[in-house]
Parts: structure tokens; C-alpha cells; sequence
């Protein structure tokens, strides 16, 4: 049985120019920059965006030309984080890279034909506990 999935956290998106990509998705959708999340976009990091009620999320990557395709972030409580880990390892064969995003938690694989997946645990605080205990 593979591990609980609470939601679609957010789906990453490649674009040419993410100006103009943000002032699309604002005037189209409605979405706006999350200010906590700001840091991020830097270094080519992901620009964030969200609708009014923060329960769709995208994130913006600049990106010239093809080769990078969208993914989808899955959200997991702290417990189930650790049982993906355990579950992906078995499944994949190899153990998906850990990633530190400071306000949350992540690791990234991909489907034989490319498309990417995440596995995000914003509960930051109490999934560095859990990995402290039992990385």
C-alpha cells in the first residue's frame, strides 16, 4: 500500500520569460506572487504564484527553449514523507535526493517517459525532527 497524499501542493511550470508569464497568470487567473516564498526566486529558482485563496499553487521556472517538462508537487504530512522515502526507494530501486527548501521538504523522481514528480512536506519543523531521529 503506497503512503497517504494529502493534496496537489503546486505544479511546476517552464517559461520563456517569467515577467511576463507572472503578468499573465495574474491577469487571466488572478494569481499573485506568495511574499513568503520570495527567497526562492533567486539564482533560478522558482517564481511562486497562488489564487486569492492560496489553494492553487504554480511555480515558475525560466527556462529557454525545450527540455524541461511541468511537474506535480504532492503534499504529505511529516510521517508520510518518510514512508514516500521508504516507498520510493523500494519502488524506484535507488533512493530519491532529499532536498532542503528551508520552509519545506522535497524529493523528485520522474515516470519512465519524463514527467516529473514531488514529494513536499511543508510541516518544516517537524519533519527535520523526524529526519534528525531517523535519517
Amino acid at each position: 500500500m503506497t503512503p497517504a497524499i494529502q493534496r496537489i501542493d503546486h505544479i511546476h511550470v517552464h517559461v520563456s520569460d517569467r515577467e511576463q508569464a507572472e503578468a499573465w497568470y495574474r491577469r487571466v487567473l488572478g494569481f499573485e506572487r506568495i511574499p513568503e516564498l520570495a527567497f526562492w526566486d533567486a539564482d533560478g529558482g522558482p517564481l511562486t504564484l497562488a489564487n486569492r485563496e492560496r489553494t492553487v499553487k504554480i511555480a515558475l521556472f525560466e527556462r529557454g527553449g525545450a527540455g524541461k517538462q511541468p511537474a506535480v508537487a504532492l503534499e504529505v504530512e511529516a510521517d508520510a514523507f518518510q514512508a514516500w522515502r521508504r516507498h520510493l526507494k523500494q519502488a524506484l530501486g535507488h533512493a530519491p535526493e532529499l532536498a532542503d527548501h528551508a520552509v519545506s521538504w522535497s524529493i523528485y523522481f520522474a515516470d519512465p517517459d519524463g514527467n516529473g514528480y514531488e514529494i513536499t512536506c511543508n510541516d518544516y519543523a517537524a519533519l527535520a525532527q523526524r529526519l534528525r531521529a531517523c535519517p
